[in-house]
């Protein structure tokens, strides 16, 4: 408060200072606003995502016991390691209220039966369908990724901006209008310090004036006096 100069200048530039934190203030809630409808928009497709996934884990494993329990091991463990490969995917990129969000385009691991790699005739339909549930799991797996990673994006600009708003309203524009209101007050206080040495001022000058008028008439009154005696 020491460091705040007490004029209009600076009185007028607080005023301007406090005007535009609460317009960033404004903006920063509507923004925030914006990214919690989106984020739990993207909430209720993670956790309607993640439900499916959870059955299509349950079905890929139930898929998998049975072919271990009625087809032969050998068999099984050959057509696992025909079907082994990396996956790729492209990742691209998208804003959502200004956060960059990862959009990953739509290749999928689901493959048609020829192309999974392993002899169709020495393999059966329940390998065939443990094959394709894993494959649709893993479909899932990735789209979950992307969702999940944008809502956590979300999740931290919003925390982000949360805290941006409450330091604004908070902290720093109760400060400035603590300081505008010092300003004010010191210049109000330093008007009537200025009335108050005008009014003393113009009252000293009242009474000089007055005595010399009083003086200037006594001065005629002893004139008259000797004009008469002579």
């Amino acid at each position: 408060m020491e460091q705040v100069k007490p004029t209009r200048m600076e009185l007028m530039k607080t005023r301007a200072q406090i005007r535009l934190a609460e317009q960033g203030r404004d903006l920063l809630r509507q923004k925030m606003d914006a990214l919690i409808r989106e984020f739990f928009a993207i909430l209720s497709t993670v956790s309607e995502s993640r439900d499916e996934l959870e059955q299509v884990s349950r079905a890929a494993d139930l898929a998998l016991l049975i072919a271990e329990a009625t087809d032969d091991p050998v068999t099984l463990r050959s057509a696992s390691f025909a079907t082994r490969r990396s996956i790729t995917v492209d990742i691209g990129g998208k804003n959502i209220m200004g956060v960059p969000v990862p959009v990953i385009e739509k290749k999928r691991v689901s493959q048609k039966l020829l192309d999974r790699g392993y002899g169709i005739i020495t393999t059966s339909a329940r390998i065939d369908e443990t094959a394709e549930r894993y494959e649709a799991e893993l479909d899932l797996l990735i789209q979950l990724a992307e969702t999940e990673t944008a809502m956590r994006r979300l999740g931290t600009e919003i925390q982000m901006t949360r805290r941006r708003v409450n330091a604004l309203e908070q902290i720093l524009i109760p400060e400035l209008k603590q300081n505008a209101k010092y300003i004010k007050n010191a210049i109000d206080e330093r008007e009537r310090e200025d009335l108050f040495r005008l009014k003393k001022v113009k009252s000293i000058l009242e009474k000089k004036k007055k005595k010399a008028k009083e003086k200037r008439a006594a001065g005629g009154s002893v004139d008259a006096v000797i004009l008469q005696q002579c």
